[in-house]
């Protein structure tokens, strides 16, 4: 693996958090959040959906849903120390990589403008025994971070319509990519990982049974040397970082 502090950077950093979900900060990288909101980085996040079919209740509209899911995730935000909590609200479980997906998520980069830019892994299919298989908008969502940070959003050169809206070319100095499958970068997040648990549980519309996920959770996250007297957990990711 590499530095044992990755995130040891000497100034204050704009960190941007894409993702497909609500919930999905907390869940795929939530005490990594909050160690870096403890240090004092400016987090923000925007999610590519509103998890409005996130439910098998019958009774429930997708409108309804999309709006419980918005304050759940305002909630859990608040619990991390993340400074804002955007949307732009595309259908869940239709997410697909395309350009108009891809034109989004660079406008998104390019109004935040980041030092590091925070997504999860498209090439995840099948990511641990709890989840054998990966939701699409995952994927999707991982994909076009990638493709909109590498070449599109640095460059004047794509989607001139952006600079017409006055938003100037940006490119992160760092990805961090949440759940991978090939990570070369492991955070001790011990002391953080109360928050987390607490930032999850605010998501109460996705959680049938909550002392379960919990244990779920542990089991997921703890390192080998972890004991009941003394837990430890790890959150892993796969960084890209561009030379200066």
């Amino acid at each position: 693996m590499s530095n044992p502090t990755p995130d040891n950077w000497e100034s204050p950093q704009k960190i941007l958090v894409i993702l497909a979900h609500p919930d999905d900060p907390e869940f795929f990288c939530g005490a990594t959040l909050a160690r870096w909101a403890q240090a004092g980085h400016e987090i923000h996040y925007c999610l590519l959906t509103c998890g409005d079919k996130g439910s098998e209740d019958p009774n429930i509209s997708t409108d309804d849903l999309c709006q419980i899911r918005h304050k759940e995730q305002e909630n859990a935000a608040k619990i991390i120390g993340a400074k804002s909590v955007s949307f732009l609200d595309h259908p869940d479980g239709y997410l697909v990589p395309d350009i108009s997906l891809r034109r989004d998520v660079v406008r998104a980069i390019r109004q935040y403008a980041p030092d590091v830019l925070v997504t999860c892994d498209p090439t995840n299919i099948f990511p641990s025994e709890g989840y054998p298989l990966n939701h699409p908008d995952h994927r999707a969502a991982g994909q076009a971070v990638l493709d909109a940070v590498f070449p599109a959003s640095g460059s004047h050169l794509f989607f001139p319509e952006l600079l017409a809206e006055g938003l100037a070319p940006h490119r992160p100095n760092e990805v961090w990519i949440s759940v991978p499958n090939q990570a070369n970068t492991l955070l001790d997040v011990t002391d953080t990982w109360d928050r987390k648990i607490q930032a999850v549980l605010k998501h109460k519309s996705q959680i049938a049974d909550p002392e379960a996920l919990i244990e779920r959770m542990k089991n997921s996250w703890k390192t080998s040397d972890s004991t009941e007297e003394a837990p430890r957990y790890e959150e892993d990711f796969h960084v890209i970082r561009w030379s200066r």
